[in-house]
């Protein structure tokens, strides 16, 4: 079974103080759901049609993983802290086997 990726982009921060929040719920959250941080933070370049924003990838061990980390409580509850102190484009992609 292929891994999958949790992509998260960051089109706009409205909230810092709720976007950290977020991040102290939503990190323990996506760990304890078997989530595995491979990248976070603004982008170091981009190219084409690219965008310098802050971007989150996380691996998990399936698109199911991925899918129930998101629907867990826990997640859920790191995303009311959120509220609209953010608006994000977050993908699940599946990796290549």
């Amino acid at each position: 079974m292929a891994k999958a990726y949790w992509v998260s982009c960051y089109r706009e921060i409205t909230d810092a103080a709720k976007l950290a929040a977020y991040a102290k719920l939503a990190g323990p959250a996506l760990e304890a759901a078997g989530g595995r941080f491979l990248a976070r933070g603004t982008a170091a370049k981009t190219y084409e049609a690219g965008l310098a924003q802050r971007t989150v990838l996380i691996e998990f061990e399936s698109i199911d993983a991925a899918i129930a980390a998101h629907d867990s409580a826990a997640y859920q509850a790191a995303l009311a802290a959120l509220g609209n102190g953010a608006v994000r484009d977050l993908r699940i992609v599946p990796g290549v086997e």
